[in-house]
């Protein structure tokens, strides 16, 4: 029983950065959903950040303030420009680009269009020096064509459609509410579809961009529940700004128990509070390319989202492009996968091979301390013998020179 709990746990270690990364991408579909209906109802995508980001602030502030009371790190000025420039590029460029974009085009155009979010991010983390990019490695080939194929993908449910694929539920759908949601996907068919495809562009790569800053930024900011708290309240603060200069009209901020007080909600709280944390967490561990990797896979929720509850139809090309989508960001994760496992390996061997070096030179040591002492002891012993061995005093006669009579001459 223990080793199933324990094989449990280990698994459970292992796929919770995918399922929440999952998770994610249903609760950002959701926001699309919620968000377009307000949209379409009239209410100004300015005022829908500026609420979105206040709600957002308004949740995740107590948390912030009491779980990390002790940890939470000094706020420096290089960090403060940090948090500054996260603010502008996820709160007020990234969403309200988005909104304009998704005005001036379709939901599957703008949802097509930042699918190019993992490429973005994987190129600008190649530039930052994130990531390595060995391309004799499979690893790394794995991660390029897994990101060709998944912008391939995209663009390929934007370009193509073909025939009409009837679902079970589309069949008993209500023609009248069916023909409604035809005409309006026509009307919005015959706005600028270019000037939108560039507003979407931009917010994308602010997106990318913000990931990126994010992940620099929690290496240095390591209180994510407060980041994400004072991203929220700065990007609030300068959509205000944006807001006053953009929209003169002192009725857009006025907001009832309605579908925009939801959309606002909703948003701020799952898609802007919520979201931000989770991405924080992952990507520390796994990297920002990783936490992209998986925005493809919420265009495929909003396809059978959308055709369950605004009843949408689903093309052949979707369901062609939804299927390189998956098999790109397989390749992608795939890559990721094989890379995570090469550092936890390195992580792994590198004390080892310490403890090996420093066992080796202790071993070295011990020998040359075993020989000195070996070496003293034999010292020992011979001056201990030299000493205990008996003087004997041995008395030689002296040689003495004979005596030789010598004849004297005669005179």
């Amino acid at each position: 029983m223990e080793g199933k709990l324990g094989c449990f746990g280990r698994f459970f270690l292992t796929a919770k950065p995918y399922i929440a990364m999952i998770c994610l991408q249903f609760g950002y579909a959701g926001m699309n959903i919620i968000t377009k209906v307000s949209l379409n109802r009239g209410m100004s995508h300015y005022v829908l950040v500026v609420y979105r980001h206040a709600f957002a602030t308004a949740a995740i502030a107590p948390f912030a303030i009491y779980l990390e009371r002790n940890i939470r790190p000094k706020i420096t000025f290089s960090i403060f420009m940090q948090m500054f420039v996260l603010g502008l590029l996820g709160p007020v460029i990234d969403q309200n680009f988005y909104y304009a974009g998704l005005k001036l085009t379709s939901p599957t155009f703008s949802c097509a269009m930042s699918n190019m979010l993992p490429a973005m991010t994987f190129v600008m983390a190649v530039l930052c020096r994130m990531e390595k990019l060995d391309i004799k490695k499979v690893r790394c080939q794995a991660k390029v064509i897994g990101t060709i194929v998944t912008v391939a993908g995209a663009m390929l449910m934007t370009l193509y459609k073909g025939n009409v694929v009837e679902l079970i539920w589309t069949k008993h759908m209500h023609p009248h509410y069916a023909e409604t949601t035809s005409t309006t996907s026509t009307g919005s068919s015959d706005k600028d579809w270019v000037v939108g495809s560039i507003l979407l562009i931009i917010a994308t790569f602010a997106w990318a961009s913000f990931f990126i800053l994010q992940n620099v930024t929690m290496r240095r900011y390591t209180a994510p529940l407060s980041l994400t708290c004072l991203v929220c309240f700065i990007g609030t603060l300068q959509s205000i700004a944006v807001t006053f200069v953009m929209d003169h009209k002192p009725g857009v901020w006025s907001i009832g128990w309605d579908m925009n007080l939801l959309a606002a909600a909703y948003a701020g709280i799952v898609s802007s509070s919520i979201a931000y944390y989770v991405q924080g967490l992952v990507m520390e561990k796994r990297g920002p390319v990783f936490v992209t990797a998986f925005s493809p896979l919420m265009m495929i929720i909003v396809a059978i989202m959308g055709s369950f509850i605004l009843a949408e139809k689903i093309y052949m090309g979707g369901v062609m492009g939804a299927i390189l989508i998956v098999i790109g960001l397989y390749s992608v994760l795939w890559g990721k996968y094989k890379e995570y496992k090469e550092k936890e390996l390195d992580q792994i061997l590198d004390p080892v091979k310490a403890n090996s070096g420093n066992n080796n030179n202790n071993n070295m040591n011990m020998m040359m301390i075993d020989n000195l002492e070996g070496n003293d002891l034999e010292m020992q012993k011979n001056e201990m013998i030299k000493s205990s061995m008996p003087v004997i005093a041995i008395s030689a006669p002296m040689p003495i020179t004979p005596m030789i009579a010598v004849e004297t001459p005669k005179v």
